[in-house]
């Protein structure tokens, strides 16, 4: 039988065979690649080297595998992406556990500042922190002279006009700086276990009212309150304050 060689298509590495294996499938012992010997050459000059053709996928080395070493082709695990899921994970965690301490500041929009040139009152309910409890209006009445807004758990902000009526607040515009001489009276209510405690401020508050026109016995509103407490009670937003008719007076008053 004659022999000849032929060079991998893969590694150019040489490989000897003989005319009766022309056609079989191969392996290159240098890439391990299945090469297809070609035809054997007409010609015995030795300089003349054919070329195999490869023929199906690369293999493991028998070697490399004893060795215990990876397969090229092996797949790596995404140790990456795992850690970034698990990092957003215990990110959400986080912030659901602590929410009340990293919302506490800016609960429902209230930015405490007793800047009133800086005030922009958004058109949502009136909400925010009063003595440091959550504050969300329910209901708002106006009743001998009092604009009062209440929320849940017995949470308020009063605001004693002295007197005042509907007629004489609807249109109109009030805005109350710190320094404002005599202005009035702000009483916010909070609760404290069974207790109902009240704070009263004659002054040193930022207060922004806008009335609309009333109707229906009704009159709508925007507000902005901003108290000088250690808690910073903040409370801005819309209201539809209900016109109540005045108390009578009892006969011992």
């Amino acid at each position: 039988m004659s022999e000849y060689k032929y060079a991998c298509p893969v590694c150019g590495q040489h490989m000897k065979c003989d005319a009766s294996q022309a056609g079989s499938v191969m392996e290159c012992p240098t890439c391990f690649q299945k090469i297809t010997a070609p035809q054997a050459p007409a010609s015995d000059d030795p300089k003349f080297i054919l070329t195999g053709t490869k023929v199906g996928e690369r293999r493991v080395p028998s070697r490399m595998a004893d060795a215990g070493g990876t397969a090229p082709s092996a797949k790596k695990f995404p140790v990456a992406a795992v850690v970034g899921i698990l990092l957003i994970v215990l990110a959400a965690a986080a912030a659901f556990v602590f929410r009340g301490k990293i919302f506490k500041s800016g609960h429902s929009g209230a930015d405490w500042t007793l800047d009133l040139g800086a005030v922009v009152i958004p058109d949502t309910t009136a909400a925010g922190r009063i003595h440091g409890q959550d504050f969300s209006c329910d209901r708002a009445t106006l009743q001998n002279g009092t604009l009062t807004l209440r929320g849940t758990n017995n949470v308020s902000l009063a605001i004693r006009f002295t007197g005042a009526q509907a007629a004489a607040l609807a249109g109109q515009s009030l805005n109350v700086a710190t320094n404002t001489a005599s202005p009035a009276r702000v009483t916010l209510g909070w609760k404290d276990g069974s207790r109902n405690p009240r704070e009263n401020f004659d002054g040193g508050y930022a207060l922004r009212l806008e009335f609309g026109a009333a109707a229906n016995n009704h009159v709508p509103g925007k507000i902005y309150f901003c108290a000088p407490d250690d808690l910073k009670s903040c409370v801005t937003g819309t209201f539809n304050v209900e016109i109540r008719k005045p108390r009578q007076a009892g006969p011992n008053n």
